[in-house]
């Protein structure tokens, strides 16, 4: 399919999901399974760009790390360059909002700790051993999958006045 990480035969949503059990956060997950579509050639940047905004954002448990991918994706892909404050602004947070309405419809928030039934705000910042207790206890990689499958529908044109 492409140069840079052949997921012919896989979809993106697949894609997100085995990144994450390959160890990448729910950011670097999401973003990699777009990697073919990225305006970047250097996939370390990629990854080190996402790296802080995994546990939603450095384990603040804030916005979800896969919601903060698609929200990466799409300023890759329709964000401006510049200090905009007209029509591309307002057209590039359009999709961000109906991104995170997407995302917020199926899930009932964006909000890391609240997807996680976590009543702590923040957490240390170290982040725990990925085992199989680990992955059974957490919805992660199916919110990965979800925001993959999201963001795919939204770029293949299944949007909503974007």
């Amino acid at each position: 399919m492409d140069k840079k990480n052949n997921i012919t035969g896989i979809n993106r949503r697949e894609a997100a999901m085995e990144n994450f059990l390959k160890g990448y956060n729910c950011t670097q997950s999401v973003l990699l399974a777009f990697e073919d579509l990225l305006p970047m050639e250097n996939r370390k940047e990629i990854i080190c760009m996402a790296s802080s905004f995994g546990g939603g954002m450095g384990r603040l448990r804030e916005v979800c790390g896969s919601v903060s991918g698609m929200f990466l994706v799409a300023g890759l892909l329709y964000g401006y360059e510049g200090p905009e404050t007209g029509q591309k602004k307002t057209e590039l947070y359009t999709r961000i909002q109906e991104l995170a309405h997407r995302f917020e419809e199926q899930n009932g928030s964006i909000v890391c700790r609240e997807l996680l039934g976590l009543d702590v705000k923040r957490e240390k910042p170290v982040p725990e051993a990925r085992t199989d207790e680990y992955y059974k206890k957490r919805p992660c990689k199916e919110l990965i999958g979800m925001a993959a499958g999201i963001l795919e529908d939204f770029i293949n044109g299944n949007q909503a006045d974007a």
